[in-house]
């Protein structure tokens, strides 16, 4: 099994999505759904026992050839079914795998389309797992796109009432933004080869198994002299070969140099800023940010749960992995404006998140603002940042959840998100007022929740940056200050003084169930554990963010 785990923790859900679609008894779809992830949950204990934080590289890699195709004089089209993790991925599998389970369980009480509904949600487990494991971009962007269409149905048919004009504009930024992805894909398969492959295509070895460096080194060298022809290169989407610039070839239209221009910029720079909107707009970045908080207002309580517990982090894990992996010196030449992206993202997401009355698209707009510290860390280049902005993925991917689960259990009683509806909720949901001060003070970044170290780290990676003016990094604290303010606003006028609801005939409120209790416990217990204990994560990580900063030198 350990030889397969990371294929399992694949196709676990998809096969369980078949199962619920074929399953003649609807009434234990929830049960084999609950199963499929569980089991998924196991696989994860067993992928951190089989994972040594120590190596930088890929581990536990499983490759087959998948499409292996001849085009004659234009050379050999080779794309496998790869999968592999690193210190970057690990922490998002996890953090996936997590938020995926407590979205399942959150989703108990569907009664309309049963079936549709957690088959839907398996596919989508499935592909967003995928995501994150794939060390083929081919791989990782069919996962991408096929993520998209569950996502589309759950918010377009089990949503609020204007669920069919969000589901259409995620839908189509997020398509628009994956066709920018698409366009340089091609370009980099065009421009580069799989050193490997070529070896053996050249009858340099018998077997992938006696291709040593020694080897990939002679192969490179033949390519950037030209004595390469075309006939006997095999072109790749392989990510450990794209980002290898040796792999490129010299005549190529993405080759690092400044032969292939297009209005005074070179195609390359344009590839880099394609493929950073395409994440961009998933992170997302303002101005690609608009149809998050529709999506969120109109999206059930648990896709919300997902939407911003792990969807937003595949555009953060795209920035890292493809972004500043295939283009770091135009990443690194273009941090300051990628900083000031995130410093817009940080305040203008507050002060936005400071002007809603809709209690979720106020944690939406939230979201905005927190995600812009992943951005500002990455921009830094900087081992704090980029470890900062790592850990800041999994800090939100807890803490959002936290919120819109709370955001929830409130519109599951009453069908209402208006702030000002509320007041003095702690009379008769104690337990709920707790769990959601926890909630609040840990996003607004108290100290001993993971909110804190997140937000820290990033911000000492941007200041320690010798590339980065100090005024980004000293205006995006301003950030900190508007969570601080709009949060602490939410939770006095909601929950303090004399208990009254807008509606005078409201059923007396229920305070949290079972259920609802033993999701925000356990979630408060992970961002404790993770704020005291901040290595847990950092430890992951932190050997592959070095050997990544020590290959752009």
């Amino acid at each position: 099994m350990f030889d397969y785990i990371l294929t399992l923790l694949i196709f676990l859900p998809l096969t369980a999505a078949l199962v619920t679609t074929l399953w003649p008894d609807e009434s234990q779809i929830r049960k084999i759904a609950l199963t499929a992830l569980l089991l998924d949950a196991l696989l994860c204990v067993a992928l951190v026992c089989s994972f040594d934080p120590a190596v930088p590289d890929y581990q536990l890699s499983e490759t087959a050839d998948w499409i292996t195709l001849s085009l004659g004089t234009l050379g050999t089209v080779s794309v496998d079914f790869a999968l592999a993790v690193d210190g970057i991925s690990i922490a998002m599998v996890l953090l996936a795998v997590l938020v995926l389970l407590v979205g399942l369980i959150s989703s108990w009480n569907i009664r309309e389309k049963v079936r549709a509904y957690f088959s839907l949600y398996l596919l989508l487990s499935g592909s967003v797992i995928g995501c994150f494991l794939a060390a083929d971009l081919f791989l990782f962007y069919l996962f991408f796109e096929f993520m998209l269409l569950p996502m589309y149905f759950l918010i377009g048919l089990w949503g609020g009432p204007r669920r069919e004009y969000a589901a259409l504009k995620f839908f189509i930024y997020t398509f628009g933004g994956s066709l920018l992805i698409l366009v340089v894909m091609i370009g980099l398969y065009l421009s580069a080869i799989d050193p490997v492959d070529t070896a053996l295509a050249l009858g340099l070895a018998a077997g992938k198994n006696e291709v040593g460096s020694d080897l990939i080194l002679q192969v490179q060298s033949l390519l950037a002299s030209g004595e390469l022809a075309p006939r006997q290169m095999v072109h790749t989407f392989r990510f450990e070969y794209l980002s290898d610039l040796g792999n490129y070839l010299p005549d190529a239209v993405l080759y690092p140099s400044e032969s292939y221009f297009t209005g005074g910029i070179s195609l390359r720079t344009v590839a880099f800023w394609f493929i950073f909107i395409g994440f961009a707009v998933k992170l997302p970045v303002v101005p690609f940010h608009t149809w998050l908080p529709d999506a969120h207002v109109e999206a059930p309580t648990p896709i919300s749960v997902v939407l911003a517990g792990i969807l937003l982090k595949i555009g953060g894990y795209g920035f890292i992995r493809v972004v500043g992996g295939f283009f770091p010196g135009e990443t690194y030449e273009n941090s300051i404006p990628l900083a000031v992206l995130g410093m817009v993202c940080i305040v203008y997401g507050g002060f936005n998140a400071l002007a809603q009355s809709d209690f979720k698209k106020l944690i939406a707009y939230s979201s905005v603002s927190h995600m812009g510290f992943v951005l500002l860390g990455i921009a830094s280049f900087t081992a704090e940042g980029i470890n900062g902005a790592i850990y800041q993925m999994v800090s939100h991917g807890l803490l959002s959840s936290m919120l819109f689960l709370v955001a929830g259990i409130i519109y599951d009683r009453t069908h209402d998100r208006q702030i000002g509806h509320y007041q003095g909720l702690i009379h008769p949901m104690p337990r709920y007022t707790v769990l959601t001060g926890i909630a609040f003070f840990a996003s607004l970044g108290l100290p001993g929740f993971s909110g804190f170290v997140g937000e820290l780290f990033t911000l000492m990676g941007a200041f320690r940056a010798p590339q980065l003016p100090l005024w980004i990094p000293a205006l995006s604290t301003l950030g900190i200050v508007l969570a601080a303010a709009y949060l602490l606003w939410t939770y006095q006028k909601m929950f303090f003084g004399t208990f009254w609801y807008r509606k005078n005939t409201l059923q007396p409120l229920k305070d949290l169930n079972i259920r609802e209790l033993s999701l925000l416990f356990s979630l408060t217990l992970l961002t404790l554990l993770t704020g005291l204990l901040p290595g847990l994560v950092f430890d992951l990580s932190d050997a592959t963010v070095k050997s990544w900063l020590d290959q752009l030198k």
